[in-house]
């Protein structure tokens, strides 16, 4: 079984939202939420953006994807979970970076 519809359940629950009200939002079908959630499919990479923004998560709180800590500080891991999610400011940090072209 697909571990990813287990967490779209959770945050979906956690944000209140049924399946259809949920699945309106992120333009599908609620059997399609469903199936998701039973482990039957998962999302594709789009949908999976459209399921992080209404839930307002980032794609590796979904995914469970965990940064190595002996890679990084705990400041720089936040700096770059907070980076993913906040893409709106994602433009301005890179010009602050000077990474903007990179």
């Amino acid at each position: 079984m697909y571990e990813v519809g287990k967490r779209i359940k959770m945050y979906r629950e956690r944000a209140r939202l049924t399946q259809k009200a949920f699945a309106q939002m992120i333009n599908t079908k609620n059997t399609t939420v469903s199936n998701w959630e039973k482990g039957l499919t998962r999302p594709d990479v789009d949908t999976l953006a459209r399921i992080c923004a209404v839930l307002r998560i980032s794609a590796d709180e979904l995914l469970d994807v965990r940064l190595s800590p002996d890679d990084m500080s705990e400041q720089e891991r936040r700096v770059i979970l907070a980076y993913r999610v906040k893409t709106g400011l994602q433009k301005a940090v890179n010009i602050l970076l000077d990474v903007e072209n990179e």
